[in-house]
Protein backbone atom coordinates (compact mmCIF):
# COMPACT_ATOMS: atom_id res chain seq x y z
CA UNK A 1 0.00 0.00 0.00
CA UNK A 2 2.81 2.36 0.94
CA UNK A 3 4.62 1.69 -2.35
CA UNK A 4 1.40 2.30 -4.24
CA UNK A 5 0.91 5.70 -2.53
CA UNK A 6 4.50 6.63 -3.34
CA UNK A 7 3.90 5.78 -6.98
CA UNK A 8 0.76 7.96 -7.09
CA UNK A 9 2.66 10.82 -5.45
CA UNK A 10 5.46 10.48 -8.00
CA UNK A 11 2.95 10.57 -10.86
CA UNK A 12 1.35 13.70 -9.50
CA UNK A 13 4.78 15.26 -9.15
CA UNK A 14 5.52 14.52 -12.80
CA UNK A 15 2.20 16.05 -13.85
CA UNK A 16 2.94 19.09 -11.72
CA UNK A 17 6.44 19.43 -13.18
CA UNK A 18 5.13 19.18 -16.72
CA UNK A 19 2.42 21.74 -16.08
CA UNK A 20 4.92 24.10 -14.47
CA UNK A 21 7.15 23.98 -17.49
CA UNK A 22 4.24 24.74 -19.78
CA UNK A 23 3.18 27.80 -17.77
CA UNK A 24 6.55 29.45 -17.19
CA UNK A 25 6.87 31.12 -20.62
CA UNK A 26 3.42 32.63 -20.16
CA UNK A 27 4.32 33.80 -16.66
CA UNK A 28 7.49 35.43 -17.94
CA UNK A 29 5.54 37.17 -20.68
CA UNK A 30 3.02 38.62 -18.22
CA UNK A 31 5.74 39.67 -15.80
CA UNK A 32 7.58 41.52 -18.55
CA UNK A 33 4.57 43.13 -20.24
CA UNK A 34 1.92 43.72 -17.56
CA UNK A 35 3.06 43.11 -13.99
CA UNK A 36 5.34 46.12 -13.76
CA UNK A 37 6.11 47.93 -11.62
CA UNK A 38 6.12 45.55 -8.66
CA UNK A 39 7.52 45.63 -5.15
CA UNK A 40 9.19 42.32 -6.03
CA UNK A 41 12.18 41.79 -8.30
CA UNK A 42 11.46 39.96 -11.54
CA UNK A 43 13.14 36.82 -10.17
CA UNK A 44 10.92 36.86 -7.07
CA UNK A 45 7.86 37.46 -9.24
CA UNK A 46 8.79 34.43 -11.31
CA UNK A 47 9.31 32.32 -8.19
CA UNK A 48 5.84 33.29 -6.97
CA UNK A 49 4.30 32.45 -10.34
CA UNK A 50 6.00 29.04 -10.32
CA UNK A 51 4.29 28.27 -7.04
CA UNK A 52 0.89 29.13 -8.59
CA UNK A 53 1.66 26.93 -11.60
CA UNK A 54 2.56 23.95 -9.42
CA UNK A 55 -0.43 24.40 -7.10
CA UNK A 56 -2.78 24.64 -10.07
CA UNK A 57 -1.34 21.46 -11.54
CA UNK A 58 -2.50 19.52 -8.46
CA UNK A 59 -6.05 20.74 -8.98
CA UNK A 60 -6.03 20.08 -12.72
CA UNK A 61 -4.99 16.52 -11.93
CA UNK A 62 -8.25 16.31 -9.96
CA UNK A 63 -10.26 17.52 -12.93
CA UNK A 64 -10.61 21.21 -12.02
CA UNK A 65 -10.15 23.26 -15.18
CA UNK A 66 -12.55 26.16 -14.65
CA UNK A 67 -13.90 28.34 -11.81
CA UNK A 68 -16.56 31.02 -11.50
CA UNK A 69 -16.15 34.11 -9.31
CA UNK A 70 -18.02 37.41 -8.93
CA UNK A 71 -17.49 40.97 -7.76
CA UNK A 72 -19.14 44.39 -7.95
CA UNK A 73 -18.43 46.77 -10.83
CA UNK A 74 -15.57 49.15 -10.01
CA UNK A 75 -12.35 49.94 -11.91
CA UNK A 76 -10.24 47.52 -9.84
CA UNK A 77 -12.55 44.58 -10.47
CA UNK A 78 -12.86 45.42 -14.16
CA UNK A 79 -9.07 45.15 -14.35
CA UNK A 80 -9.20 41.79 -12.61
CA UNK A 81 -11.99 40.50 -14.83
CA UNK A 82 -10.54 41.68 -18.15
CA UNK A 83 -6.80 41.35 -17.53
CA UNK A 84 -5.81 39.39 -14.43
CA UNK A 85 -8.31 36.56 -15.03
CA UNK A 86 -6.82 36.08 -18.50
CA UNK A 87 -3.31 36.15 -17.07
CA UNK A 88 -4.19 33.53 -14.45
CA UNK A 89 -5.79 31.33 -17.11
CA UNK A 90 -2.78 31.49 -19.40
CA UNK A 91 -0.25 30.97 -16.60
CA UNK A 92 -2.01 28.16 -14.68
CA UNK A 93 -4.28 26.54 -17.26
CA UNK A 94 -7.34 26.99 -15.03
CA UNK A 95 -9.95 29.16 -16.73
CA UNK A 96 -11.49 31.92 -14.62
CA UNK A 97 -14.90 33.38 -15.38
CA UNK A 98 -14.87 36.61 -13.35
CA UNK A 99 -18.33 38.17 -13.48
CA UNK A 100 -18.73 41.84 -12.56
CA UNK A 101 -22.24 42.93 -11.52
CA UNK A 102 -23.81 45.70 -9.46
CA UNK A 103 -23.08 45.70 -5.72
CA UNK A 104 -26.75 45.20 -4.84
CA UNK A 105 -26.85 42.13 -7.09
CA UNK A 106 -23.79 40.66 -5.37
CA UNK A 107 -25.50 41.01 -1.98
CA UNK A 108 -28.74 39.54 -3.33
CA UNK A 109 -26.97 36.51 -4.80
CA UNK A 110 -25.05 36.02 -1.55
CA UNK A 111 -28.33 36.04 0.34
CA UNK A 112 -29.83 33.52 -2.08
CA UNK A 113 -26.82 31.23 -1.64
CA UNK A 114 -27.10 31.45 2.15
CA UNK A 115 -30.80 30.58 2.06
CA UNK A 116 -30.39 27.69 -0.37
CA UNK A 117 -27.24 26.28 1.21
CA UNK A 118 -25.65 26.11 -2.25
CA UNK A 119 -23.17 28.73 -3.43
CA UNK A 120 -23.84 30.18 -6.88
CA UNK A 121 -20.13 31.00 -7.34
CA UNK A 122 -16.89 29.30 -6.33
CA UNK A 123 -15.56 32.57 -4.93
CA UNK A 124 -16.98 35.98 -4.10
CA UNK A 125 -15.60 39.46 -3.56
CA UNK A 126 -18.09 40.84 -1.06
CA UNK A 127 -17.77 43.81 1.26
CA UNK A 128 -16.39 43.21 4.71
CA UNK A 129 -19.59 45.02 5.81
CA UNK A 130 -21.05 41.52 5.91
CA UNK A 131 -18.56 40.23 8.50
CA UNK A 132 -21.22 40.18 11.25
CA UNK A 133 -23.54 38.22 8.94
CA UNK A 134 -20.88 35.74 7.88
CA UNK A 135 -19.81 35.10 11.44
CA UNK A 136 -23.32 34.54 12.81
CA UNK A 137 -24.81 32.34 10.10
CA UNK A 138 -21.91 29.90 9.89
CA UNK A 139 -22.22 29.48 6.11
CA UNK A 140 -18.90 31.17 5.27
CA UNK A 141 -15.59 29.36 5.59
CA UNK A 142 -13.21 30.92 8.12
CA UNK A 143 -10.01 31.40 6.13
CA UNK A 144 -7.91 31.01 9.28
CA UNK A 145 -9.16 27.43 9.62
CA UNK A 146 -8.80 26.73 5.91
CA UNK A 147 -5.24 28.07 5.56
CA UNK A 148 -4.05 26.07 8.55
CA UNK A 149 -6.02 22.97 7.57
CA UNK A 150 -7.25 21.53 4.26
CA UNK A 151 -6.14 24.57 2.28
CA UNK A 152 -2.58 24.69 3.55
CA UNK A 153 -1.09 23.18 0.39
CA UNK A 154 -2.98 25.74 -1.70
CA UNK A 155 -1.99 28.76 0.40
CA UNK A 156 0.84 30.84 -1.04
CA UNK A 157 3.79 30.72 1.38
CA UNK A 158 4.52 34.32 0.33
CA UNK A 159 0.95 35.56 0.89
CA UNK A 160 2.23 37.71 3.80
CA UNK A 161 -1.02 38.45 5.64
CA UNK A 162 0.74 41.01 7.85
CA UNK A 163 1.26 43.16 4.75
CA UNK A 164 -2.52 43.52 4.23
CA UNK A 165 -3.84 46.73 5.77
CA UNK A 166 -7.48 45.66 6.16
CA UNK A 167 -7.47 42.28 7.89
CA UNK A 168 -8.65 43.74 11.20
CA UNK A 169 -11.89 44.58 9.37
CA UNK A 170 -12.38 41.01 8.11
CA UNK A 171 -11.76 39.34 11.46
CA UNK A 172 -14.82 38.27 13.49
CA UNK A 173 -15.33 38.35 17.28
CA UNK A 174 -13.97 34.77 17.45
CA UNK A 175 -10.59 36.10 16.29
CA UNK A 176 -10.71 34.26 12.96
CA UNK A 177 -10.08 35.77 9.54
CA UNK A 178 -13.18 35.22 7.38
CA UNK A 179 -12.33 37.28 4.29
CA UNK A 180 -9.19 38.31 2.39
CA UNK A 181 -9.10 42.02 1.36
CA UNK A 182 -8.97 42.57 -2.41
CA UNK A 183 -9.54 46.35 -2.64
CA UNK A 184 -10.10 49.26 -0.25
CA UNK A 185 -11.32 52.83 -0.57
CA UNK A 186 -12.45 55.43 1.95
CA UNK A 187 -15.02 58.20 2.01
CA UNK A 188 -13.21 61.49 2.58
CA UNK A 189 -13.74 65.22 2.23
CA UNK A 190 -13.03 66.54 -1.31
CA UNK A 191 -12.49 70.20 -2.19
CA UNK A 192 -11.25 72.53 -4.92
CA UNK A 193 -7.87 73.53 -3.50
CA UNK A 194 -7.36 76.05 -6.31
CA UNK A 195 -10.51 77.93 -5.33
CA UNK A 196 -9.78 77.76 -1.62
CA UNK A 197 -6.34 79.28 -2.31
CA UNK A 198 -7.71 82.39 -4.01
CA UNK A 199 -6.91 85.48 -1.95
CA UNK A 200 -10.11 87.29 -2.95
CA UNK A 201 -12.26 84.38 -1.78
CA UNK A 202 -10.26 83.95 1.41
CA UNK A 203 -10.72 87.62 2.30
CA UNK A 204 -14.42 87.58 1.49
CA UNK A 205 -15.02 84.43 3.56
CA UNK A 206 -13.12 85.69 6.61
CA UNK A 207 -14.93 89.02 6.51
CA UNK A 208 -18.27 87.22 6.65
CA UNK A 209 -17.57 84.34 9.04
CA UNK A 210 -14.62 85.54 11.13
CA UNK A 211 -12.34 82.57 10.48
CA UNK A 212 -10.15 81.31 7.65
CA UNK A 213 -11.39 79.55 4.56
CA UNK A 214 -9.77 76.14 4.81
CA UNK A 215 -10.46 72.44 5.31
CA UNK A 216 -13.50 72.26 7.64
CA UNK A 217 -12.98 70.16 10.74
CA UNK A 218 -16.59 70.37 11.91
CA UNK A 219 -19.98 70.39 10.22
CA UNK A 220 -20.58 74.02 11.12
CA UNK A 221 -17.65 75.12 8.95
CA UNK A 222 -18.72 72.78 6.16
CA UNK A 223 -22.16 74.38 6.19
CA UNK A 224 -20.68 77.90 6.17
CA UNK A 225 -18.47 77.04 3.20
CA UNK A 226 -21.41 75.46 1.36
CA UNK A 227 -23.45 78.61 1.93
CA UNK A 228 -20.54 80.83 0.88
CA UNK A 229 -19.87 79.20 -2.49
CA UNK A 230 -23.53 78.63 -3.34
CA UNK A 231 -24.99 81.99 -2.38
CA UNK A 232 -22.05 84.45 -2.14
CA UNK A 233 -19.58 83.32 -4.78
CA UNK A 234 -22.27 81.88 -7.09
CA UNK A 235 -20.12 81.92 -10.23
CA UNK A 236 -16.49 81.19 -11.09
CA UNK A 237 -14.83 81.03 -14.49
CA UNK A 238 -18.17 81.86 -16.09
CA UNK A 239 -19.98 78.88 -14.54
CA UNK A 240 -22.52 78.51 -11.73
CA UNK A 241 -20.88 76.88 -8.71
CA UNK A 242 -22.25 75.01 -5.73
CA UNK A 243 -20.91 74.47 -2.23
CA UNK A 244 -22.06 70.88 -1.84
CA UNK A 245 -22.87 67.72 -3.80
CA UNK A 246 -24.91 64.66 -2.86
CA UNK A 247 -27.62 62.35 -4.19
CA UNK A 248 -31.14 61.54 -2.98
CA UNK A 249 -33.07 59.28 -5.36
CA UNK A 250 -35.08 56.48 -3.78
CA UNK A 251 -32.70 53.73 -4.76
CA UNK A 252 -30.66 51.06 -2.92
CA UNK A 253 -27.57 53.24 -3.30
CA UNK A 254 -29.22 55.81 -1.03
CA UNK A 255 -28.80 53.29 1.77
CA UNK A 256 -25.02 53.19 1.27
CA UNK A 257 -24.96 56.93 1.87
CA UNK A 258 -26.07 56.26 5.44
CA UNK A 259 -24.87 52.77 6.33
CA UNK A 260 -21.44 53.86 5.14
CA UNK A 261 -21.00 55.71 8.42
CA UNK A 262 -22.91 58.97 7.89
CA UNK A 263 -24.36 58.67 11.38
CA UNK A 264 -20.95 58.06 12.95
CA UNK A 265 -19.55 61.19 11.28
CA UNK A 266 -22.29 63.14 13.06
CA UNK A 267 -21.34 61.43 16.35
CA UNK A 268 -24.20 58.97 16.80
CA UNK A 269 -22.18 55.98 18.01
CA UNK A 270 -20.10 55.27 21.08
CA UNK A 271 -16.36 55.71 21.19
CA UNK A 272 -14.30 52.78 19.98
CA UNK A 273 -12.41 51.56 16.93
CA UNK A 274 -12.92 50.04 14.48
CA UNK A 275 -16.59 50.63 15.40
CA UNK A 276 -18.41 52.15 18.34
CA UNK A 277 -18.93 49.82 21.28
CA UNK A 278 -21.46 48.91 22.58
CA UNK A 279 -23.45 51.15 20.16
CA UNK A 280 -22.11 51.16 16.60
CA UNK A 281 -22.45 53.50 13.61
CA UNK A 282 -25.78 51.92 12.61
CA UNK A 283 -27.16 52.69 16.05
CA UNK A 284 -27.24 48.99 17.04
CA UNK A 285 -26.35 48.15 20.62
CA UNK A 286 -24.77 44.84 21.61
CA UNK A 287 -24.75 43.21 25.05
CA UNK A 288 -21.76 43.02 27.38
CA UNK A 289 -20.48 40.01 25.43
CA UNK A 290 -19.79 42.51 22.58
CA UNK A 291 -21.58 40.19 20.20
CA UNK A 292 -25.32 39.85 20.95
CA UNK A 293 -27.45 42.64 19.37
CA UNK A 294 -30.04 43.98 21.82
CA UNK A 295 -31.71 46.80 19.88
CA UNK A 296 -31.53 49.70 17.43
CA UNK A 297 -34.21 52.00 18.82
CA UNK A 298 -33.50 54.29 21.76
CA UNK A 299 -36.33 52.53 23.61
CA UNK A 300 -34.14 49.40 23.61
CA UNK A 301 -30.83 51.17 24.21
CA UNK A 302 -29.88 51.73 20.56
CA UNK A 303 -29.28 55.03 18.78
CA UNK A 304 -30.79 54.74 15.29
CA UNK A 305 -33.48 57.29 16.17
CA UNK A 306 -31.47 59.24 18.74
CA UNK A 307 -31.04 63.03 18.62
CA UNK A 308 -27.64 62.62 16.92
CA UNK A 309 -29.10 60.33 14.23
CA UNK A 310 -32.02 62.69 13.59
CA UNK A 311 -29.58 65.61 13.38
CA UNK A 312 -27.51 63.68 10.81
CA UNK A 313 -30.50 63.02 8.57
CA UNK A 314 -31.75 66.59 8.97
CA UNK A 315 -28.45 68.04 7.77
CA UNK A 316 -28.22 65.59 4.89
CA UNK A 317 -31.60 66.69 3.51
CA UNK A 318 -31.07 70.40 4.25
CA UNK A 319 -27.63 70.62 2.63
CA UNK A 320 -28.65 68.72 -0.47
CA UNK A 321 -31.68 70.93 -1.08
CA UNK A 322 -29.99 74.25 -0.26
CA UNK A 323 -26.44 73.88 -1.62
CA UNK A 324 -26.40 71.16 -4.33
CA UNK A 325 -27.40 71.36 -7.99
CA UNK A 326 -31.17 70.95 -8.27
CA UNK A 327 -30.89 67.59 -10.02
CA UNK A 328 -28.99 66.02 -7.09
CA UNK A 329 -32.16 64.91 -5.30
CA UNK A 330 -33.07 62.76 -8.31
CA UNK A 331 -29.63 61.15 -8.69
CA UNK A 332 -28.27 57.78 -7.62
CA UNK A 333 -24.76 57.12 -6.30
CA UNK A 334 -23.36 56.24 -9.74
CA UNK A 335 -25.02 59.24 -11.40
CA UNK A 336 -23.78 61.72 -8.79
CA UNK A 337 -20.24 60.35 -8.59
CA UNK A 338 -18.86 62.01 -11.76
CA UNK A 339 -20.42 65.44 -11.06
CA UNK A 340 -17.53 67.02 -9.05
CA UNK A 341 -15.20 66.26 -11.98
CA UNK A 342 -17.30 68.57 -14.18
CA UNK A 343 -15.91 71.61 -12.37
CA UNK A 344 -18.88 73.25 -10.62
CA UNK A 345 -18.60 71.78 -7.12
CA UNK A 346 -16.52 73.50 -4.43
CA UNK A 347 -16.52 70.69 -1.88
CA UNK A 348 -18.08 67.35 -1.04
CA UNK A 349 -18.23 66.05 2.51
CA UNK A 350 -18.78 62.44 1.50
CA UNK A 351 -16.58 61.50 -1.46
CA UNK A 352 -15.34 57.98 -2.20
CA UNK A 353 -11.64 57.68 -3.05
CA UNK A 354 -12.65 54.98 -5.54
CA UNK A 355 -13.33 57.92 -7.87
CA UNK A 356 -9.69 59.07 -7.69
CA UNK A 357 -8.63 57.38 -10.92
CA UNK A 358 -11.53 58.97 -12.82
CA UNK A 359 -10.79 62.40 -11.30
CA UNK A 360 -7.16 62.54 -12.45
CA UNK A 361 -7.68 62.23 -16.20
CA UNK A 362 -6.06 64.96 -18.27
CA UNK A 363 -8.48 67.38 -19.88
CA UNK A 364 -10.95 67.47 -17.03
CA UNK A 365 -11.89 70.91 -15.62
CA UNK A 366 -10.51 69.74 -12.24
CA UNK A 367 -7.07 68.70 -13.56
CA UNK A 368 -4.14 71.01 -14.32
CA UNK A 369 -2.39 70.88 -17.73
CA UNK A 370 0.53 68.99 -16.14
CA UNK A 371 -1.83 66.26 -14.91
CA UNK A 372 -1.87 67.25 -11.25
CA UNK A 373 -5.30 67.69 -9.63
CA UNK A 374 -6.81 71.06 -8.80
CA UNK A 375 -8.58 69.30 -5.92
CA UNK A 376 -7.44 67.67 -2.69
CA UNK A 377 -8.86 65.16 -0.26
CA UNK A 378 -8.87 65.40 3.53
CA UNK A 379 -10.63 63.85 6.54
CA UNK A 380 -14.36 64.51 6.49
CA UNK A 381 -15.48 67.01 9.14
CA UNK A 382 -17.42 65.71 12.12
CA UNK A 383 -20.76 66.73 13.63
CA UNK A 384 -21.36 68.28 17.05
CA UNK A 385 -22.02 64.91 18.72
CA UNK A 386 -18.66 63.50 17.60
CA UNK A 387 -15.94 62.95 20.23
CA UNK A 388 -12.31 61.87 20.21
CA UNK A 389 -11.99 58.11 19.99
CA UNK A 390 -14.98 57.66 17.69
CA UNK A 391 -14.91 56.18 14.21
CA UNK A 392 -13.84 58.95 11.80
CA UNK A 393 -15.50 57.73 8.63
CA UNK A 394 -16.16 54.77 6.36
CA UNK A 395 -13.79 52.56 4.41
CA UNK A 396 -14.94 49.94 1.93
CA UNK A 397 -13.01 46.66 2.01
CA UNK A 398 -14.10 44.35 -0.80
CA UNK A 399 -12.86 40.93 0.25
CA UNK A 400 -12.62 37.36 -0.99
CA UNK A 401 -15.30 35.22 0.60
CA UNK A 402 -15.99 31.48 0.28
CA UNK A 403 -18.94 29.29 1.24
CA UNK A 404 -18.40 26.08 3.20
CA UNK A 405 -20.78 24.34 0.77
CA UNK A 406 -18.56 24.96 -2.29
CA UNK A 407 -16.92 21.91 -3.84
CA UNK A 408 -13.53 21.71 -2.05
CA UNK A 409 -11.45 21.43 -5.21
CA UNK A 410 -13.24 24.26 -7.02
CA UNK A 411 -12.98 26.40 -3.92
CA UNK A 412 -9.25 25.73 -3.76
CA UNK A 413 -8.92 26.83 -7.39
CA UNK A 414 -10.89 30.01 -6.64
CA UNK A 415 -8.68 30.55 -3.59
CA UNK A 416 -5.64 30.33 -5.86
CA UNK A 417 -7.12 33.03 -8.10
CA UNK A 418 -7.94 35.19 -5.07
CA UNK A 419 -4.33 34.97 -3.92
CA UNK A 420 -3.10 35.63 -7.45
CA UNK A 421 -4.98 38.94 -7.82
CA UNK A 422 -3.78 40.05 -4.36
CA UNK A 423 -0.22 38.74 -4.71
CA UNK A 424 2.81 41.02 -4.51
CA UNK A 425 3.59 40.11 -8.11
CA UNK A 426 0.49 41.96 -9.38
CA UNK A 427 -0.81 44.10 -6.49
CA UNK A 428 1.24 47.23 -7.13
CA UNK A 429 0.15 47.39 -10.77
CA UNK A 430 -3.45 46.75 -9.69
CA UNK A 431 -3.13 49.57 -7.14
CA UNK A 432 -1.94 51.95 -9.86
CA UNK A 433 -4.90 51.03 -12.08
CA UNK A 434 -7.64 51.23 -9.45
CA UNK A 435 -6.04 53.15 -6.53
CA UNK A 436 -7.70 50.80 -4.03
CA UNK A 437 -4.80 49.79 -1.80
CA UNK A 438 -4.65 46.55 0.17
CA UNK A 439 -0.91 46.15 0.91
CA UNK A 440 1.34 48.32 3.04
CA UNK A 441 4.26 47.51 0.74
CA UNK A 442 2.38 49.02 -2.21
CA UNK A 443 1.38 52.16 -0.31
CA UNK A 444 5.03 52.75 0.61
CA UNK A 445 6.42 51.74 -2.78
CA UNK A 446 8.90 53.87 -4.68
CA UNK A 447 6.29 54.41 -7.40
CA UNK A 448 3.78 56.10 -5.11
CA UNK A 449 6.49 58.09 -3.35
CA UNK A 450 7.51 59.50 -6.72
CA UNK A 451 3.95 60.18 -7.94
CA UNK A 452 2.19 61.15 -4.69
CA UNK A 453 1.45 64.67 -5.94
CA UNK A 454 -0.80 63.24 -8.65
CA UNK A 455 -3.30 61.81 -6.18
CA UNK A 456 -4.44 64.78 -4.11
CA UNK A 457 -3.54 63.45 -0.66
CA UNK A 458 -4.57 59.80 -1.15
CA UNK A 459 -1.05 58.46 -0.64
CA UNK A 460 -0.50 60.53 2.49
CA UNK A 461 -3.84 59.30 3.85
CA UNK A 462 -2.97 55.63 3.37
CA UNK A 463 0.49 56.13 4.85
CA UNK A 464 -1.00 57.61 8.04
CA UNK A 465 -2.86 56.02 10.97
CA UNK A 466 -6.02 57.49 9.43
CA UNK A 467 -6.32 54.43 7.22
CA UNK A 468 -7.48 52.33 10.19
CA UNK A 469 -9.62 55.07 11.78
CA UNK A 470 -11.87 54.96 8.70
CA UNK A 471 -13.62 51.63 9.01
CA UNK A 472 -16.26 49.41 7.36
CA UNK A 473 -19.53 48.29 8.91
CA UNK A 474 -18.76 46.38 12.08
CA UNK A 475 -19.78 43.13 13.71
CA UNK A 476 -22.83 44.54 15.56
CA UNK A 477 -24.90 44.18 12.36
CA UNK A 478 -26.32 40.63 12.47
CA UNK A 479 -27.77 40.42 8.96
CA UNK A 480 -26.46 43.05 6.55
CA UNK A 481 -28.68 42.16 3.54
CA UNK A 482 -31.92 42.26 5.53
CA UNK A 483 -31.11 45.36 7.56
CA UNK A 484 -29.39 47.42 4.85
CA UNK A 485 -32.49 47.45 2.63
CA UNK A 486 -34.45 49.25 5.37
CA UNK A 487 -32.26 52.34 5.21
CA UNK A 488 -32.84 53.65 1.71
CA UNK A 489 -36.61 53.31 1.82
CA UNK A 490 -36.84 55.21 5.11
CA UNK A 491 -34.28 57.91 4.26
CA UNK A 492 -36.13 58.54 1.00
CA UNK A 493 -39.27 59.53 2.88
CA UNK A 494 -37.34 62.36 4.55
CA UNK A 495 -35.97 63.52 1.19
CA UNK A 496 -39.44 63.70 -0.34
CA UNK A 497 -40.97 65.28 2.75
CA UNK A 498 -43.37 62.39 3.37
CA UNK A 499 -41.94 62.16 6.88
CA UNK A 500 -39.91 64.43 9.11
CA UNK A 501 -36.36 63.26 9.87
CA UNK A 502 -37.52 62.21 13.34
CA UNK A 503 -40.41 60.17 11.94
CA UNK A 504 -38.16 58.56 9.31
CA UNK A 505 -35.58 57.51 11.89
CA UNK A 506 -38.26 56.30 14.32
CA UNK A 507 -39.67 54.08 11.60
CA UNK A 508 -36.22 52.84 10.60
CA UNK A 509 -35.28 51.99 14.20
CA UNK A 510 -38.53 50.12 14.77
CA UNK A 511 -38.18 48.17 11.50
CA UNK A 512 -34.61 47.22 12.43
CA UNK A 513 -35.84 45.97 15.80
CA UNK A 514 -38.55 43.92 14.12
CA UNK A 515 -36.04 42.25 11.78
CA UNK A 516 -33.77 41.45 14.71
CA UNK A 517 -36.71 40.01 16.67
CA UNK A 518 -37.37 37.66 13.75
CA UNK A 519 -33.69 36.70 13.68
CA UNK A 520 -33.88 36.06 17.41
CA UNK A 521 -36.81 33.68 16.95
CA UNK A 522 -35.25 31.96 13.95
CA UNK A 523 -31.90 31.48 15.66
CA UNK A 524 -28.41 31.77 14.22
CA UNK A 525 -25.25 29.70 14.47
CA UNK A 526 -23.85 32.09 17.06
CA UNK A 527 -24.48 35.52 18.62
CA UNK A 528 -28.12 35.78 17.54
CA UNK A 529 -29.97 38.96 18.59
CA UNK A 530 -31.68 38.95 21.98
CA UNK A 531 -33.49 42.25 22.18
CA UNK A 532 -33.96 44.35 25.28
CA UNK A 533 -37.60 45.04 26.21
CA UNK A 534 -38.91 48.43 25.08
CA UNK A 535 -38.73 51.06 27.79
CA UNK A 536 -38.70 54.79 28.41
CA UNK A 537 -36.17 56.26 25.92
CA UNK A 538 -35.14 58.92 28.43
CA UNK A 539 -33.53 56.32 30.68
CA UNK A 540 -31.01 55.53 27.93
CA UNK A 541 -30.16 59.06 26.74
CA UNK A 542 -26.91 60.32 28.28
CA UNK A 543 -24.10 62.84 27.96
CA UNK A 544 -21.57 60.08 28.72
CA UNK A 545 -22.36 57.47 26.09
CA UNK A 546 -24.64 56.63 23.18
CA UNK A 547 -27.48 57.23 22.70
CA UNK A 548 -26.43 60.85 23.31
CA UNK A 549 -28.76 63.48 24.72
CA UNK A 550 -29.85 66.30 22.42
CA UNK A 551 -27.42 69.21 22.46
CA UNK A 552 -28.67 72.68 23.24
CA UNK A 553 -26.48 74.04 20.43
CA UNK A 554 -26.06 71.84 17.36
CA UNK A 555 -24.10 74.50 15.48
CA UNK A 556 -20.97 75.54 17.36
CA UNK A 557 -18.53 77.99 15.73
CA UNK A 558 -17.02 76.76 12.52
CA UNK A 559 -13.45 75.50 12.59
CA UNK A 560 -11.04 75.01 9.70
CA UNK A 561 -7.43 73.97 9.24
CA UNK A 562 -4.91 74.85 6.54
CA UNK A 563 -4.45 71.89 4.19
CA UNK A 564 -0.66 71.99 4.44
CA UNK A 565 -0.90 71.59 8.22
CA UNK A 566 -3.24 68.66 7.80
CA UNK A 567 -0.96 66.99 5.28
CA UNK A 568 1.99 67.44 7.61
CA UNK A 569 0.02 65.79 10.43
CA UNK A 570 -0.54 62.74 8.22
CA UNK A 571 3.17 62.65 7.38
CA UNK A 572 3.96 62.79 11.11
CA UNK A 573 1.80 59.76 11.78
CA UNK A 574 -1.31 61.48 13.15
CA UNK A 575 -4.93 60.79 12.23
CA UNK A 576 -5.78 64.49 11.68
Amino acid sequence: MKLRMQAIAAAVAVIGSSAAGAGEPEAQKWIDTEFQPSTLSRDRQMAEMKWFIEAAAKLKAKGVNEVNVVSETITTHEYESKTLARAFTEITGIKVNHDIIQEGDVVEKLQTSMQSGKSIYDGWISDSDLIGTHYRYGAILPLSDYMNGPGKEFTNPDLDLKDFIGTRFTTAPDGKLYQLPDQQFANLYWFRADWFARKDLQDKFKAKYGYDLGVPTNWSAYEDIAEFFTNDVKELDGRRVYGHMDYGKKDPSLGWRFTDAWLSMAGTADRGLPNGMPVDEWGIRVAEDKCTPVGASVARGGAANSPAAVYALTKYVEWMKKYSPQQATGMTFSEAGPVPAQGQIAQQIFWYTAFTADMTKKGLPVVNPDGTPKWRMAPSPYGPYWKDGMQNGYQDVGSWTFFKSTDPNRMSAAWLYAQFVTSKTVSLKKSIVGLTFIRDSDVHSEFFTKHADNYGGLIEFYRSPARVAWTPTGTNVPDYPRLAQLWWSNVATAVTGERTPQQAMDNLANEMDQVMLRLERAGMAQCAPKLNPRGDPSKWLSDQHAPWKKLANEKPKGETIAYDRLLQAWKEGKVR
